[in-house]
């Protein structure tokens, strides 16, 4: 068997060595694809492999008809919009991805770039703080309950709106929670989003 780790990002490199040794110690051969120039490199690289792992590399039916061997592809990240999902099961190919795995990493750009907008991008003139404003999270997943635990750290009012997330988990981590969309972009002077990328 053979697993290609293919990203146009690459990953760490802790991260790598760490796929690595997992397939090493399963007797699964891994190969490294990072930087490619384009597509035509990943159909080529795609050819032999009985598995694939990507970022947010996208995996259309092209890729899927350059691969007949493919049984499997991960998708390091939460959701699937990178993956042409009918066409891996028109291909009887598994598709699964690691939700939560970069959660906190994109927890802290959300403050990054909410921080790099209270500072007005620091063009030189004052801006203000995060403390006492009100930061609304919209969808209280994995990554949202990240943004929430950091925002208390900035002292802000935390609202969040997730028709799927019960209020009673919101309330026990000190997040306020709103009924609509709506209610959310109207009360906050910050809205994090962090919903599956469809229609």
């Amino acid at each position: 068997m053979k697993v290609l780790v293919a990203t146009e990002k690459p990953f760490a490199a802790v991260a790598v060595n760490g796929i690595k040794e997992v397939l090493d110690n399963a007797g699964v051969e891994m190969v490294l694809l990072e930087k490619y120039p384009d597509k035509a490199a990943l159909l080529k690289a795609v050819e032999d492999v009985d598995g694939l792992i990507v970022r947010s590399d996208i995996v259309d039916a092209e890729v899927f008809d350059a691969a007949p061997k493919l049984k499997i592809v991960v998708r390091a990240g939460a959701g699937y919009d990178n993956i042409d999902l009918n066409a891996a099961t028109t291909k009887g190919v598994c598709v699964m991805n690691t939700p939560g795995q970069n959660s906190n990493a994109v927890a802290e750009l959300v403050f990054g770039m909410t921080i790099l907008m209270i500072r007005n991008h620091f063009n030189g003139t004052s801006g203000t703080e995060l403390k006492g404003k009100k930061l609304g999270i919209h969808a209280y997943g994995q990554v949202g309950r990240n943004v929430a635990r950091i925002a208390k750290g900035f002292d802000m009012e935390i609202y969040a709106f997730d028709p799927y997330c019960p209020d009673d988990v919101m309330k026990k981590d000190g997040v306020t929670p709103v009924a609509s969309a709506e209610e959310l972009y109207k009360t906050c002077q910050f809205v994090s989003l962090h919903i599956p990328a469809t229609a």
